[in-house]
């Protein structure tokens, strides 16, 4: 059985628990770039979106 989730809602939750944590690091600042990027879609979501569809193998295949 294969569970999947969508990027803005993981990014969402991720955002939401940054906050609330006060986390203000360069993480929680490219976790929020991230998610105001896939919620908004813009012209530039091709290169970005390939680029975390690259990582996102990259982390699968680890385990592998």
């Amino acid at each position: 059985m294969t569970l999947t989730f969508s990027a803005v809602l993981l990014f969402g939750i991720a955002s939401v628990l940054a906050i609330k944590t006060k986390s203000a690091g360069a993480g929680a600042a490219v976790l929020l770039f991230l998610f105001g990027f896939f919620t908004a879609g813009t012209g530039a979501y091709g290169p970005i979106h390939d680029l975390v569809a690259s990582f996102a193998r990259f982390l699968s295949q680890l385990g592998n």
